[in-house]
């Protein structure tokens, strides 16, 4: 017990933040385990890594998914954005209303990161996404406190990244398309299916999962973990 009881306070002076299972569930089973306490960190930075279009598309979709469960109990959302790329109204085949997202569209770089930090310390914000390109240590940091104080949870979007490095995210991710999933022989477009690692995590264990979107809740099964050169490395691109 007492064990226990100091690892939970070393997570908390991490900054990293639980959810109650008995209010929450993430519907992911599998996915979940791969967390201190087998609950999704909330209150805390998620990073996403895409090297394409179509994997930060597919970030998106799997970060709407989780913006379903997020905003169960109400709230508002914040996707700031760097392009019109994102369709709003597809939001909303994930459960969640686009009136209660806010959708802003920033050119530069430094305003989103200043949009993001300001968002994460509103406490009557349930979650901020932003399309961010590069990240350092010192700006992570700062984000970090925003989200300490006021619970807000944090997705940080990052396409085409030049550089990799230490940063103060509870996890980081990549999602990669997968064809999607028909029902029996229906024509048309099935359900949304993602691979999905988790590439690091604070004090858990990264793993590797397939992951659909079906019955309005992400469902996920444990896939051999393999690694990915590109991003299990700190590099420089280009």
């Amino acid at each position: 017990m007492l064990i226990a009881d100091l690892q939970h306070q070393i997570l908390q002076w991490q900054g990293f933040k639980q959810i109650e299972k008995k209010d929450y569930g993430v519907g992911l089973g599998e996915l979940e385990k791969a967390f201190p306490g087998h609950v999704f960190p909330v209150g805390t930075l998620h990073e996403f890594m895409s090297e394409s279009n179509e994997e930060e598309a597919a970030s998106s979709g799997f970060i709407s998914g989780l913006l379903s469960f997020l905003m169960q109990k109400g709230g508002v959302g914040l996707w700031i954005s760097s392009s019109s790329q994102l369709f709003a109204p597809s939001i909303k085949s994930f459960g969640v209303d686009p009136d209660r997202i806010i959708f802003v569209q920033m050119e530069k770089q430094k305003d989103i990161l200043w949009a993001l930090e300001e968002g994460l310390k509103c406490e009557g914000i349930r979650a901020v996404i932003a399309e961010v390109q590069d990240i350092n240590f010192v700006q992570s940091r700062r984000l970090q406190l925003a989200v300490e104080k006021s619970k807000v949870t944090g997705f940080v979007l990052r396409l085409k990244p030049r550089f990799l490095g230490a940063t103060t995210c509870a996890a980081r991710w990549h999602i990669r398309p997968l064809p999607s999933h028909m029902r029996g022989d229906m024509p048309g477009v099935g359900f949304p299916e993602w691979e999905v690692e988790l590439l690091k995590v604070r004090n858990g264990s990264p793993s590797r999962w397939q992951v659909g979107w079906r019955q309005d809740q992400l469902q996920a099964k444990r896939l051999t973990l393999s690694s990915n050169p590109i991003y299990h490395a700190k590099r420089k691109v280009g």
